[in-house]
């Protein structure tokens, strides 16, 4: 599928999928004889994933390093001790993951308090909200 067509999909703007492909996160698989990008359900599926992690404030190494674990997983010819290795890897990202979901948690939680206070001091003043 052509790039507007990704950008429906994922709800990613042009310019950030092309910028994915330049940074080698995410590039075309295909390019059609008139040289538009064509991308695959596959690069959909990676877009997707990297657009999760965006909001967690993965950096663009370690999204690159989530995505070769992840693209060596897929690979036929792992020995277990490999695929134990990079399981160990993906461990460690969804700890993160963790982390970040907690964190986001607590702030989202110390936002809703203050809004609450605010709401309250309104009301004690007589302001209607």
């Amino acid at each position: 599928m052509q790039i507007g067509r990704v950008a429906e999909r994922t709800g990613l703007s042009l310019r950030t999928i092309r910028y994915y492909g330049e940074v080698g996160l995410v590039e075309p698989s295909a390019r059609s004889r008139g040289g538009f990008r064509l991308y695959t359900e596959s690069d959909v599926d990676r877009l997707l994933l990297i657009k999760q992690m965006k909001p967690l404030d993965f950096s663009l190494e370690e999204t690159r390093e989530l995505l070769g674990v992840l693209d060596r997983l897929s690979a036929d010819d792992l020995t277990e001790h490999d695929r134990a290795a990079l399981n160990a890897r993906l461990d460690i990202f969804d700890e993160a993951i963790t982390a970040r979901c907690d964190a986001l948690r607590e702030q989202l939680a110390r936002a809703a308090e203050f809004q609450g206070l605010l709401r309250a001091q309104r009301t004690r003043r007589g302001v209607r909200a």
